[in-house]
């Protein structure tokens, strides 16, 4: 009997199994390119990609904004709505011990789960309905109703566009 070519589902996944929550795995095929991971998403339009970015602020600590993939993060947003001053990227050498996770895997569903951070969903999410985000590996994606996500991970909808 021929043993079944089935990815192993990623913490992200069996937390959304879990809690009952309606996801579609997505996997995309990963390069190297000057030391920075990047990925190939074919004909997928990347505003509907979002990318989970992990800050520290200066009041509350580590805070997490989610943004389109083709968007810039504002930090002053963040950091006003989170409650902050300001707020700054952590850095790539802090981040695992932060967050749990590697740059490009990064995902609000692992780091609220496990760390319970707050976290800020830009609102175009909302408007948008359906997205895509990281379920906890490089290459390997979700994708989720943004209000589902929202209301797993207590995140608000708010404006974070730079």
């Amino acid at each position: 009997m021929a043993k079944k070519n089935k990815s192993k589902k990623t913490l992200v996944e069996q937390i959304l199994d879990k809690a009952s929550i309606a996801y579609e795995p997505l996997t995309f095929a990963t390069y190297e390119e000057h030391g920075v991971v990047q990925f190939e998403h074919g004909d997928i339009d990347e505003h509907t990609i979002y990318k989970t970015l992990a800050l520290n602020g200066n009041k509350t600590g580590p805070v997490v904004g989610v943004v389109p993939l083709d968007w810039h993060l504002s930090e002053k947003k963040l950091a006003a709505v989170s409650g902050n001053k300001k707020v700054e990227m952590i850095p790539l050498k802090d981040l695992v011990k932060t967050t749990g996770y590697i740059h490009g895997a990064n995902n609000p569903v692992g780091i609220y789960k496990t760390k319970h951070f707050p976290i800020f969903i830009e609102q175009e999410a909302q408007k948008q309905g359906t997205i895509i985000v990281s379920s906890g590996e490089v290459g390997r994606s979700i994708k989720i109703a943004a209000s589902d996500l929202a209301t797993f991970v207590a995140a608000p909808f708010v404006d974070l566009q730079r």
